[in-house]
């Protein structure tokens, strides 16, 4: 449920937060945020925020990721991770059902019914707000829902954290987003840390967002820090680090298929499938049997799966997509083309960590770039050819 009125402000300090995450946990909520661990900030859940990355930014690159120590102190200060939210709303790893059969031979099958979680998503960026936006589309949005999916997302609460310092491989603006959260959130917050302190500049996009604010500690939000929030948001779209052509890249991909770029990026490609991980709208799964050596027990189990896997497309005589060129190239494909036929959008939200998480440094960006310089050649090409016989049909007329 919407805000119908005017949007409600707040400005929160460090104690604030502090109370949002004890409130949360006090409701019975999970609460999952970044902190840092194993030398990332990943996604964990968290029992205060106190454990939020303080003082902690990254540096990112293509198939390179490291800390680096953040001297603001700001708990935000950090581009997405290697984990986006997915992990929670769509799991790696899914028990669908169990069959057990009897002594009398009699097989009873139970449907799956594990507890589902109430979580409070502390931190997402709003590249991920447009993935769980997309996964949504996908998961819940055709005739046969994922319905696992479905009950973890509805009871979901999502506070987001605007973005301020983009990573070297961000690209959200090119691919249609930006650095503000828009919609699709319960409570946004943008930090600021000045000459005036360290605090939090507070929107609630819900009912739920604004009941949320009504239970914490709190000040109203003074014109400065408002507009200091603002202004280094909108900052933050000048600072991408990548961005993508500004072309119909829908027609772009449906055009190059027989592009020689994708051997180009075939031979560096190790099809690990770390991209499709790593990304948080990449939704496919496939399903596997497992059974004890007795044979009397058997379980369904649902895990993801990636389209660089040479069983993705197997059929009676071997898979269909067997060379790493056709796999690159169907998953490329497929994010920023087909996926319009599909779901009436792109697929990609210009978060970057196909690019960062990558073993070889592939970068997105640049293929898109190098598909489209050699889209642009071959078009010269065809048009001075054709323009070459044009020339000389008309000189053979004249003679």
């Amino acid at each position: 449920m919407t805000v119908t009125d005017a949007e409600v402000t707040a400005v929160l300090d460090r104690d604030g937060l502090d109370a949002l995450v004890t409130v949360l946990r006090s409701d019975g909520r999970t609460v999952i945020g970044p902190t840092v661990r194993d030398g990332a900030i990943v996604l964990a859940e968290l029992s205060s925020a106190a454990e939020l990355p303080y003082g902690w930014g990254v540096e990112l690159d293509a198939g390179r990721y490291r800390l680096v120590p953040c001297e603001d102190g700001a708990a935000f200060a950090h581009s997405a991770g290697p984990q986006s939210w997915k992990n929670c709303l769509h799991p790696q790893r899914e028990r669908l059902w169990s069959a057990d059969r009897a002594p009398d031979g009699e097989v009873t099958f139970t449907e799956e019914e594990a507890a589902t979680p109430s979580y409070a998503f502390l931190g997402v960026r709003p590249c991920d707000l447009r993935a769980i936006a997309v996964q949504d589309r996908v998961l819940t949005g055709g005739r046969h829902a994922d319905t696992g999916y479905g009950r973890r997302r509805r009871g979901a609460l999502l506070i987001a954290a605007e973005c301020t310092a983009p990573g070297a491989t961000c690209f959200c603006v090119s691919a249609g987003g930006g650095p503000a959260a828009d919609t699709g959130y319960d409570l946004a917050l943008t930090e600021v840390v000045d000459e005036d302190g360290h605090r939090f500049f507070a929107r609630a996009g819900s009912e739920a967002g604004r009941r949320l604010l009504d239970r914490i500690p709190h000040r109203s939000a003074d014109l400065a820090t408002e507009v200091t929030a603002r202004t280094s948001v909108d900052a933050a779209r000048d600072r991408m680090g990548r961005s993508l052509p500004p072309v119909d890249l829908r027609a772009l991909l449906g055009e190059s298929l027989d592009a020689d770029r994708w051997d180009d990026v075939a031979e560096r490609c190790l099809t690990c499938g770390n991209c499709t991980m790593v990304c948080p709208t990449c939704f496919c799964t496939t399903t596997e049997e497992v059974t004890d050596l007795t044979g009397d027990h058997s379980e369904r189990w649902q895990r993801w799966d990636s389209c660089f896997d040479l069983d993705f497309s197997h059929l009676h005589e071997g898979p269909v997509r067997s060379s790493g060129r056709s796999r690159y190239r169907q998953w490329l494909t497929h994010k920023l083309s087909t996926w319009y036929d599909q779901f009436g959008g792109s697929g990609c939200v210009g978060c970057g960590r196909c690019i960062t998480w990558c073993p070889a440094g592939i970068d997105i960006t640049e293929e898109v770039a190098a598909l489209h310089a050699e889209h642009e050649a071959t078009s010269v090409g065809h048009e001075t050819a054709a323009a070459a016989h044009g020339t000389e049909r008309w000189t053979e007329t004249e003679r």
